[in-house]
């Protein structure tokens, strides 16, 4: 059918446009000289105003319609069905947004991320103001363009990231974390209680080189390299790109770099077949975040994979049992910093964030305003105080990005990392041994045949369904969390 072939080919197109965009995107923030950003904000700019102009084509509609009046949309293979149906949704949505939207948003985002970056670094919101405000008032554009009728702007917004999830869901979720939480984070303060270790930098490395390595990572068709926020792109099947960031006397690297893989794998183990298409990819940022907190919760973090991680910083130069590393990985306390807290106080961090970006969004809160409450928001859910603005506001880039309804996708992740665990061992056996032994192939196998091959041919919940036989649920979250209040 010719319809199809044309189509297929413009997502192709559009595949190797989104591969690009993310390859400029990982350069910016991994190798490109700071001189480079006014230059590269116009790059990305013209990158997204050609997508932007081949994702709404008419040609696209027209191709849309010849396939559904010739009557063949009902004969096609289930691949192409799936092809046609999530084209049909996303030349929809996109056409809502005016081409010059798209590409000022393209240029405000890479502005934001050298924006951010300078003022994380010298602890300077007040530089970071007109960059967010910029930001703010165009994701407000966007998301009004994209909600269906009796949408918010917001909830235009979690298409994006999540499609299909709702103000109100999130709201109810988030209301149970917050409730639930707290009470545990009190009793494990006392009985798993927060631990340092003094591990230096080279021996940091060498873990995590030789971490990854176990797991697959090798240099033929990987990249692991530092970077201000840990952060994974994925360029195509045979380029994956990982990045971390190393703190001297800190243990925050063993575990964003197994958080990156889990993205990294998810992407790497989609079904070959969907190459160069638009359900290539995963399916949506809450299925992803799951990806890297199982990686990083239920592996890098669990009392038997401890003896992987500390065998490989003893080849690194640094002795540890695997008890006191263990210790150390899940100790409880409440943090200023989201990528380094502690497995239960975590989604915490995310719920002060959708919080804080619904108020923006809904114009509740002035951007000026939003260091004093944010100050507020981490006293009341964490009972911390925020020192400054750098280890508070500007600790993330996503806002700095325009990512506005992304956060919610990280506490999401917790939880359904949890229920994938629960339903993997249910069918294949405890993982104890394995992790023990750093055999994580079985693991790999499972998500790769329950979870990643589907790609986007599955939105979140069904594809939570598909894989655990339930949609999603909190309490296997606070299971996994319970044993660190000794209950």
């Amino acid at each position: 059918m010719q319809a199809l072939e044309r189509l297929r080919s413009r997502m192709a197109e559009l595949s190797d446009l989104a591969a690009i965009g993310m390859l400029s995107g990982w350069d910016q923030l991994v190798m490109m000289p700071a001189a480079g950003a006014p230059a590269r904000a116009q790059q990305l700019g013209t990158l997204a105003r050609l997508t932007h102009e081949r994702a709404t084509s008419a040609e696209i509609g027209a191709w849309l319609e010849e396939i559904d009046a010739a009557g063949d949309a009902a004969a096609l293979a289930a691949l192409d069905r799936d092809v046609v149906r999530l084209a049909r949704r996303d030349w929809e949505r996109a056409r809502r947004v005016p081409d010059e939207l798209a590409v000022e948003r393209a240029r405000a985002e890479a502005d934001g991320q050298e924006s951010w970056q300078l003022a994380r670094a010298n602890d300077d919101f007040a530089s970071f103001v007109p960059a967010l405000e910029r930001n703010v008032e165009l994701a407000r554009a966007y998301g009004e363009c994209l909600a269906e009728p009796g949408e918010s702007r917001y909830e235009g917004l979690l298409g994006d990231f999540d499609f299909g999830l709702r103000t109100q869901e999130l709201q109810s979720v988030f209301g149970a974390l917050a409730r639930e939480l707290p009470p545990l984070a009190e009793e494990a303060r006392v009985r798993s209680p927060r631990r340092t270790l003094e591990v230096p930098v080279a021996a940091q490395e060498a873990a995590v080189s030789g971490t990854l390595r176990r797991l697959g990572v090798e240099e033929t068709s990987w990249r692991v390299d530092v970077s201000a926020h840990p952060f994974t792109a994925w360029v195509g099947r045979g380029d994956m790109r990982l990045t971390t960031r190393y703190s001297d006397g800190e243990v925050e690297a063993l575990l964003s770099s197994l958080h990156e893989y889990g993205h990294a794998l998810y992407e790497r183990q989609v079904d070959p077949a969907l190459d160069r298409t638009n359900l290539g990819s995963g399916t949506s940022m809450s299925m992803h975040e799951s990806q890297s907190k199982l990686w990083e919760n239920h592996v890098a973090r669990s009392r038997a994979f401890a003896e992987v991680l500390s065998s490989e910083l003893g080849v690194g130069g640094f002795a540890v049992s695997a008890a006191d590393l263990h210790a150390t990985l899940v100790g409880v306390e409440p943090s200023l910093i989201r990528v380094s807290a502690d497995p239960l106080t975590y989604p915490l961090h995310i719920v002060v964030r959708f919080e804080l970006e619904l108020a923006l969004i809904d114009g509740d809160l002035a951007v000026a305003d939003l260091p004093g409450a944010w100050r507020e928001q981490m006293q009341r859910l964490l009972g911390v105080e925020v020192p400054s603005d750098a280890l508070g506001v500007l600790q993330d880039v996503h806002w700095g990005a325009g990512a506005f309804g992304y956060f919610p996708s990280y506490a999401l992740g917790c939880l359904i990392a949890a229920q994938l665990w629960e339903a993997m061992e249910a069918e294949i056996g405890p993982r104890e041994q394995d992790l023990r032994r750093g055999e994580l192939e079985p693991v790999q196998r499972w998500l790769g045949e329950r979870v990643h091959r589907f790609g986007r041919r599955l939105d979140t919940t069904a594809l939570v369904v598909q894989a655990t036989g339930r949609e999603l649920e909190i309490e296997p979250f606070l299971r996994y969390v319970a044993p660190l209040a000794g209950r």
